[in-house]
């Protein structure tokens, strides 16, 4: 190499170097605003008198909710027993591991069990991930003239379900159901990851069905 060609080589290399890591910084702002966020919604119980109250699902075994289920459905009974709201609608599909059963039919039939009338329920069955839950709440939404809904689930994940009923018109109040247990902080990360990558692919409208499934399986 000449020292001509070297001399035009050095500032294509620090250009090349300049933009990774602008990109780097910029990748590193967005994740901590994201971060921010997450943590922010996490912390509020902004539950208010509402037309519904929605509780996302969680993993149920044989029929019966999962620890994590079971904290979001006992939230919810405690909401309803506090007249938040007249109605609830339970979220969640099955897959063909599950004899059958489905979140959004376990959460039902558990709130069932503990008073609160078949009357009082809808039960949404076939969603398989957080988008579609979101999806199916706005369609019940519309079809029940509901517009102000109180949504339940894990802390971390309330933020992504707030942008997403806002980015498809629902109004909804974020409760997270109460911690339980000690959670490592390796598990928290993960949490965090799970959410910051979920919401930047949708704010991106990235669909990798693969990743999406990796990701919906890390636990809430």
């Amino acid at each position: 190499m000449t020292p001509a060609t070297s001399n035009q080589t050095r500032p294509a290399s620090r250009f090349v170097l300049r933009l990774v890591g602008l990109l780097l910084l910029v990748t590193l702002a967005w994740f901590g605003w994201v971060y921010y966020q997450i943590a922010t919604v996490a912390q509020q119980d902004q539950a208010q008198t509402a037309d519904a109250i929605a509780v996302f699902g969680a993993a149920e075994y044989l029929g019966h909710p999962s620890p994590v289920l079971h904290a979001r459905l006992d939230h919810v009974l405690t909401l309803y027993r506090k007249q938040v709201a007249p109605l609830v609608i339970t979220l969640g599909g099955g897959s063909d591991k599950d004899s059958g059963n489905t979140e959004g039919g376990v959460s039902r039939d558990y709130l069932l069990a503990n008073g609160i009338p078949f009357d009082k329920i809808i039960a949404e069955t076939s969603s398989f991930d957080t988008e579609e839950q979101v999806d199916r709440l706005v369609e019940i939404a519309r079809e029940n003239d509901l517009h102000h809904i109180v949504v339940v689930s894990d802390g971390t994940h309330l933020f992504r379900i707030r942008e997403l009923c806002e980015d498809d018109g629902l109004d909804v109040y974020t409760s997270p159901r109460p911690p339980f247990g000690n959670i490592s902080n390796y598990d928290l990360a993960q949490r965090y990851l799970h959410e910051i990558l979920s919401y930047t692919f949708f704010k991106l409208h990235i669909n990798t069905d693969g990743l999406h499934h990796w990701l919906e399986d890390k636990p809430e």
